[in-house]
């Protein structure tokens, strides 16, 4: 089960991580009022060193429905962990890092450590960490700053298309109201893959604007999988971290 919601999160990655680059200075686009709104998005982006709270993972996809609590700690640019449990009981961890990705899980006693390199190679495009540390804090997945957008004002908020198509197809949506993500969708056609997530709420804790409520639907080939995550008890900056992580001994290493 966990192995499967951090499967999606992985998966939302291999959609988004197709040619992505690093160290683009400026904006490139040259509508200025878009370019504005771009710049208001990385003015809005919360300000924190580490994070504490609690996760409510609601799993869903054809065949059946769970929820999995999850606790959660981050330290900004370091370190995504997650510690699920059910009914009170522990049943996995997670432990994210830019150069690495591991997790076990009791029931089934078995475990994944390995790079994002690794993963790379068994999915066949690049991965990284900021990507998900974006997803999860609800800054754009891409950098917008770095091409050229069709630009326009929407019901529903500030749109961004980028004004050539690419290998992925993508829509950012931003909150006219705090400048950060609605919505976000990727799709590659050519291999029936697509990412929707979605940012139905957010909350302000200590002058800190945070998502609430993300949706995270991936298909892939017909197959549709929907991850709901509510943010519950957050706090910032409240000291020094610790990520407890070790892979318990007799446990069967296996690949995503």
């Amino acid at each position: 089960m966990y192995r499967k919601i951090l499967g999606l999160v992985l998966l939302s990655l291999f959609v988004v991580s197709c040619g992505s680059r690093k160290g683009v200075k400026g904006i490139a686009t040259k509508n200025a009022e878009a370019a504005t709104i771009i710049e208001s998005h990385y003015n809005a982006e919360t300000n924190f060193n580490t994070l504490t709270g609690r996760l409510k993972t609601v799993y869903q996809n054809e065949d059946r429905t769970q929820s999995v609590n999850l606790s959660f700690r981050m330290e900004k640019d370091k370190a995504i962990w997650m510690s699920a449990s059910v009914l009170g009981f522990p049943v996995a961890k997670a432990y994210i890092t830019p150069s690495r990705v591991s997790y076990y899980e009791k029931v089934g006693q078995t475990y994944f450590d390995g790079d994002f390199r690794l993963l790379s190679d068994l999915l066949g495009t690049p991965l990284d960490f900021q990507k998900l540390q974006n997803l999860l804090t609800g800054q754009a997945i891409y950098d917008l700053r770095e091409e050229e957008f069709e630009f326009s004002q929407t019901a529903k908020g500030f749109q961004f298309m980028p004004a050539q198509d690419g290998l992925i197809k993508k829509m950012f949506l931003l909150n006219p109201g705090n400048f950060k993500a609605s919505a976000q969708q990727l799709a590659q056609t050519n291999e029936n893959k697509s990412v929707t997530v979605t940012y139905s709420d957010y909350q302000n804790i200590d002058g800190r604007v945070f998502p609430e409520e993300i949706s995270i639907i991936a298909n892939e080939a017909g197959n549709s999988t929907r991850i709901e995550l509510t943010y519950r008890s957050l706090e910032f900056d409240r000291g020094e971290l610790s990520f407890p992580f070790d892979i318990p001994s007799g446990y069967e290493e296996i690949s995503l």
